[in-house]
């Protein structure tokens, strides 16, 4: 297990799943906690037993099929009910009963709170927690305490605030993390708050919400106030703008600040379990997250990229293996030679200084016509290898295509492609039907190729999008098309542009199959 010395715990199964759109099943909790074990992380909070009956089926099953490594998982729940003893509640009996060797506490500290929304009485809330702490201490489980609301509750009545942290203490709690529920406070007035509450002998957390946009800093405020104990989630889920995102936090800590909070290799798969973790939420990951957005540590400005080609450090703030991401060169209209160099070397090809001016004039002009290469690297790659090659190199040529849509009486729309290609000196006619044209061509595009090249079975088209350019043109604005394609171990993303929807859905998809044939060593 890891270091009690400093706490990192994680909530992304219990606050992190409330991000509204983000539904998590028992197997997915248990494949996240994997992940964050994997990370390192010292605690892991499952849920709320005995209130979700989901919560209670994961730690029954959590019991023989988690092999934590590193984390302990933690049961989340309140204090007793007021006028009952904890020994009778039967949320603290689920508690109890759930196997968790820790259990976090949530209890009010806001005055008004505990009148308005607990209605009983404040000396009543005092004696809820020390009763509730006590019995699960007693049972022999280990009790950390979240004071809600904390922040608010001590500008409301700070005698309060802290006599909550005070009785928590002295009943057993290991920590009481300060929470931040409302996630309104500020860096510099939340760290001489938490200097006070740590001035009480207490041991201190931090739990913060990202309402300001200052969660992360408020936590590292905290940190440095003497909180020794950091709650966060994964990827920054959770309620309304999400919690701290607990990847920043460990990264800041640990290659900022000098903490030696999870394994340095377990850091430098830190991108890879960010990512891991999308998937199992099924919630598109932010490509600009620190440390381990993809964009992280991507370059587009030629300025920028002409200072990266002497020294990486020059635009960036540490070296992206440290947390397992990559540095990435943008090609744009802004590109300068030493960007399509470095983007060039990045894919494996050394060009001349004539081929990088011939490379970035061709760049800023399909730029202005439309295209986009930052979102479409395998076009880009393919325009470097006509350059580098100085012609042309395809599996295929056309010769035409057609695509006819039509409405039958039925109501069903069907859509019918004819390609005519040439391919290894034969002439090829194919037609495919499917539920639009861009679905039609593909179709068409595999039965005239697939007997030629079958790799191209295990190439499929993953993502569609479309822009309109130029709006006030209305029906025949320029349309650029973005198509993402994959085969068993990558993806890639080829772009068209034209004022036909159509032809420029041709352009994106011809280069995805061309791609998707290079990749497979043709």
């Amino acid at each position: 297990m890891a270091d009690d010395g400093f706490h990192v715990y994680d909530t992304t199964l219990r606050d992190g799943a409330q991000q509204e759109g983000l539904t998590l099943s028992v197997a997915d909790k248990l494949a996240i906690a994997r992940h964050l074990d994997g990370l390192g992380v010292g605690f892991i909070e499952g849920g709320w037993p005995g209130a979700i009956p989901k919560d209670t089926e994961f730690f029954r099953r959590a019991q023989t099929e988690l092999d934590l490594k590193h984390a302990q998982l933690a049961a989340f729940g309140a204090t007793r009910r007021a006028g009952v003893k904890a020994a009778d509640d039967p949320l603290v009996a689920a508690l109890r009963d759930s196997g968790a060797p820790v259990v976090t506490l949530v209890a009010k500290s806001h005055d008004r709170h505990v009148e308005l929304a607990l209605r009983t009485t404040l000396d009543e809330n005092l004696a809820m927690i020390r009763d509730t702490v006590e019995h699960l201490r007693a049972g022999g489980q280990r009790v950390f305490l979240d004071a809600e609301h904390f922040f608010d509750g001590y500008r409301s009545n700070p005698a309060y605030a802290l006599e909550v942290v005070r009785v928590a203490a002295e009943a057993g709690a290991s920590v009481i993390a300060l929470c931040d529920t409302n996630g309104g406070m500020l860096p510099d007035e939340l760290a001489e708050i938490v200097h006070t509450a740590v001035g009480t002998g207490a041991r201190v957390g931090i739990h913060c919400h990202d309402d300001t946009g200052c969660a992360v800093a408020n936590t590292l405020a905290a940190v440095a106030a003497g909180a020794d104990h950091v709650q966060g989630c994964a990827n920054g889920y959770g309620e309304r703008s999400g919690n701290a995102n607990l990847f920043t936090v460990v990264a800041n800590l640990q290659l900022k600040r000098g903490y030696e909070l999870v394994p340095p290799q377990s850091l430098r798969d830190m991108t890879r379990i960010a990512h891991a973790i999308t998937e199992v939420t099924n919630v598109t990951p932010n490509s600009h997250q620190p440390y381990v957005g993809m964009s992280a540590f991507a370059h587009k400005a030629g300025i920028h990229a002409s200072a990266v080609k002497v020294d990486p450090n020059l635009y960036q703030h540490i070296d992206p293996e440290e947390v397992g991401n990559d540095m990435r060169m943008l090609v744009s209209d802004m590109a300068g030679r030493a960007s399509v160099e470095l983007k060039g070397r990045e894919l494996g090809y050394s060009l001349s200084a004539d081929q990088s001016r011939e490379l970035v004039d061709r760049v800023k002009d399909m730029e202005a016509r439309g295209y986009t290469f930052e979102a479409a690297d395998a076009s880009f790659e393919l325009l470097l290898r006509d350059t580098v090659n100085g012609v042309k190199e395809r599996h295929f040529e056309v010769e035409s295509w057609r695509v006819i849509v039509e409405r039958r009486t039925t109501g069903d729309v069907v859509s019918e492609a004819t390609v005519k290609l040439h391919a290894k000196g034969e002439r090829i006619v194919a037609t495919g039907e499917g539920v639009g044209p861009v679905n039609a061509l593909d179709k068409a595009v595999r039965l005239a190729l697939e007997k030629l090249y079958p790799e191209l079975a295990a190439v499929e088209l993953i993502d569609f999008k479309v822009r309109i350019l130029e709006g006030t043109h209305g029906t025949d604005a320029v349309t650029r098309v973005l198509v993402t394609s994959s085969d068993a171990d990558a993806e890639w993303a080829t772009v068209g542009v034209d004022e036909n929807i159509i032809e420029a859905s041709w352009q994106a998809l011809e280069q995805a199959v061309t791609y998707g044939l290079l990749r497979a060593g043709r």
